[in-house]
């Protein structure tokens, strides 16, 4: 015997579909649906269809566009000369969060995982490629997450690159009100390889 109504239970179960989504979220947020007027539940039913069939990729860096070529690639401001590399669009975002960049740049999506099945043919690499050596880039800056497979990719993508232009890394360090002796050793390390001088 089922707790829900059909309708519901089926609702619920594609909730828990979504990352991070689990039994009592899934619950919670299909009560919550079920509870709105009818013409909100079709406001999200719309967007999410809409969002569905309008966003793709941008043409030249691969992060979520609506248009053939995202805002931040028609931006004449940005920076031309440097490109960001990111293993997907929740980077950028991130990345644009801060403020403190100001150049492009190139989404691969995701991260070389043998074990996923995913190689380097999976993923926007060899435009990466194309791009860095034929439009002059003089920095391209590699900020994909320190794990084995995210490693592995760095390394990849940046002895591809480096015939080309300048290739750098962020800095991977302790967030504040960290614990030396609870960060792993690749933190550790990311944040000695990236100290700078005291002011």
């Amino acid at each position: 015997m089922t707790v829900y109504t059909r309708p519901l239970a089926r609702l619920i179960e594609q909730l828990q579909r979504l990352p991070g989504v689990g039994p009592k979220t899934a619950q919670r947020l299909a009560l919550h649906i079920i509870k709105r007027s009818e013409e909100e539940v079709k406001a999200l039913a719309q967007a999410l269809v809409e969002a569905k069939k309008q966003v793709g990729l941008c043409q030249v860096c691969f992060h979520l566009s609506a248009e053939p070529v995202c805002e931040i690639c028609r931006n004449p401001n940005r920076d031309n000369n440097t490109i960001c590399v990111v293993a997907d669009s929740r980077d950028v975002i991130a990345l644009e969060k801060t403020r403190e960049y100001r150049g492009k740049y190139h989404v691969l999506g995701g991260v070389i995982s043998p074990m996923e099945g995913i190689g380097p043919d999976q993923l926007h690499i060899q435009q990466l490629v194309r791009r860095v050596s034929q439009k002059g880039i003089e920095e391209a800056i590699i900020a994909i997450s320190p794990s084995v497979e995210g490693e592995t990719t760095t390394l990849y993508v940046g002895q591809l690159l480096k015939p080309f232009t300048k290739v750098t890394r962020i800095a991977f360090g302790l967030p504040m009100g960290g614990d030396l002796e609870y960060a792993d050793e690749i933190t550790l390390a990311r944040a000695l390889e990236g100290r700078r001088e005291l002011d």
